[in-house]
């Protein structure tokens, strides 16, 4: 006989997916962008920085799980979480691609993904709390900042890493996907100051995430 899943089911749940993307190793759904892209040997300064970059991605990609899970822990409305629950997935797959390619630049994740998760699962959680409305407004704030960041990326790469750079163009073009989608289901502008409070975290987190 079919069972309603239990907020301990849906904490469960959370759990899981929490260790899967700190310590686990996400698969994604859709084919890496990067593997139709010649593997170029960069010199030791230019792999260097295409895995901190890469690696800033990568803890992005982190927060992202853990932001929109929160988010959807509490959405008031099965369609707002449903629309959370599914760009939730498709950031699973920028999580495994950025995985793949920090693994082929013979680096690592950040140390500090731990902390990244769960500092952006309690954010979502608060910013979902405010409504529905707010939670998809946090949305769109995100994911903009997000693709002003991969356009600063995609100038700074090295001109020789196109698996790299592949995997950030469809990236971007996903997070814009998200932003359209949440304003078209509702979202209300964030009010001052907090678009600027998350640019000062996005700033911190890219700023530790490139060395650690």
């Amino acid at each position: 006989m079919f069972r309603q899943p239990s907020a301990l089911d849906a904490l469960l749940a959370d759990a899981q997916n929490a260790v899967q993307t700190v310590a686990g190793h996400p698969v994604a759904e859709r084919a890496n962008p990067g593997d139709g892209e010649a593997d170029l040997v960069l010199d030791e300064p230019e792999r260097r920085h295409a895995a901190g970059l890469m690696r800033i991605n990568h803890v992005g990609e982190v927060c992202a799980q853990a932001l929109y899970l929160g988010q959807a822990a509490v959405a008031r409305d099965p369609a707002t979480r449903s629309h959370l629950l599914h760009s939730a997935q498709e950031e699973t797959d920028h999580l495994a691609w950025c995985a793949d390619r920090l693994e082929e630049l013979d680096s690592r994740p950040s140390l500090f993904n731990p902390l990244w998760y769960a500092g952006s699962y309690a954010i979502g959680a608060l910013a979902g709390l405010r409504g529905d409305g707010w939670n998809l407004g946090f949305v769109v704030e995100t994911e903009r900042q997000v693709e002003a960041h991969l356009d600063e990326h995609l100038q700074e790469l090295p001109a020789a890493d196109a698996r790299s750079r592949a995997i950030l163009q469809t990236m971007k073009a996903d997070e814009a996907r998200h932003a359209d989608a949440a304003e078209a289901a509702g979202a209300r502008k964030l009010p001052f100051p907090i678009p600027k409070v998350m640019t000062a975290a996005s700033w911190l987190m890219k700023t530790v995430a490139y060395r650690i």
